[in-house]
């Protein structure tokens, strides 16, 4: 039996990466990638925007979906870009200039003041209403400057705890298993394994 839920994002990259998160875990989950409207995120947290987008992914495709909201959290910037990750440097979501704009934010701070986490939250809406939201965090600091091709978003920058390489020099297996959204996307696994029935 195969189920399909739908990732409610734009974004390939994490549809991808969700595909390999869930394979082994999942085999009869199919995860498709969601070609509807996207809603406008005016929730305060990570957790009211990845349920705005499950919410409406699910009401558009009538299938099971997922969303996710993450972001880097800097201490010493009180927890910013947070929420507000993909469009630190403005609205156009530029993930180049966001990635600059935090590297010269800190380009002052020594490597103890540049403590920082990704944080993920994972939201699944199903068409009857029923909702589960699932957390990670992966705790690291912010390199002084960019260092990698793998990942996408502020991976290169991104130096996760107990590694001597970037988020986005780490292999795509070692980070599906240790990465905040890898954390997170586990944590509503028994909830899609119920749906397999």
């Amino acid at each position: 039996m195969t189920v399909k839920v739908v990732l409610a994002t734009h974004n390939p990259h994490k549809v991808e990466e969700l595909r390999r998160i869930l394979a082994p875990a999942l085999p009869g989950i199919e995860v498709l990638a969601y070609d509807g409207p996207e809603p406008i995120e005016d929730g305060s947290s990570f957790a009211e925007n990845a349920l705005i987008k499950a919410r409406a992914a699910a009401a558009f495709t009538g299938l099971p979906a997922i969303a996710d909201d993450s972001g880097i959290c800097v201490d010493v910037l009180g927890g910013s870009p947070g929420i507000f990750s993909a469009r630190w440097a403005g609205p156009a979501k530029d993930a180049v200039a966001n990635l600059e704009l935090l590297l010269w934010q800190l380009a002052d701070m020594s490597a103890e003041h540049r403590t920082a986490h990704f944080t993920c939250v994972v939201a699944l809406a199903l068409p009857d209403g029923t909702e589960r939201v699932g957390s990670g965090e992966w705790p690291g600091q912010v390199l002084a400057e960019a260092a990698g091709a793998n990942g996408f978003g502020y991976d290169p920058i991104f130096l996760p705890d107990g590694y001597a390489i970037s988020a986005a020099e780490l292999t795509a297996s070692v980070k599906n298993q240790i990465s905040h959204r890898a954390l997170a996307f586990e944590a509503i696994v028994p909830e899609l394994r119920a749906l397999l029935g």
